[in-house]
């Protein structure tokens, strides 16, 4: 009976800590999200500086929890990510604006991909 209790206890601390991740991630995509649709106001504004600053912003929430979420998620998809931030940068320099919103609602899409594919779904279980 104690073995039953103990198992019960170990799959009730896994299913805490998938769903705590999912929160988690949510969170701190929807955070990221509202820093880039606040540089594309910005963009079309033309207040590049304030773009910039915001996307910067954005990526540091990123980075600072860089080694979490390459430990729960797939390498690829974290790479894919900072991939699409380099290219947004890169169309922030150059100005040019419809290369650079088209690029951060790609980086926007990417990073609700990755909150959508760690939530806790019937989609995701199958």
């Amino acid at each position: 009976m104690r073995r039953l209790w103990l198992s019960l206890a170990l799959l009730g601390l896994i299913f805490a800590a998938t769903v705590g991740n999912s929160l988690y991630l949510r969170h701190l995509t929807e955070t990221i999200t509202g820093l880039l649709e606040e540089a594309q106001v910005q963009a079309q504004e033309e207040d590049w500086e304030a773009a910039a600053a915001l996307t910067e912003e954005a990526l540091e929430h990123w980075q600072d929890r860089e080694l979490y979420l390459y430990t729960t998620l797939r390498h690829a998809d974290t790479d894919e990510v900072y991939t699409s931030f380099r290219e947004v940068e890169g169309f922030l320099r150059t100005r040019e604006p419809q290369e650079y919103a088209a690029s951060n609602a790609r980086l926007i899409a990417r990073l609700e991909l990755v909150a959508s594919m760690e939530q806790f779904s019937l989609q995701n279980l199958l």
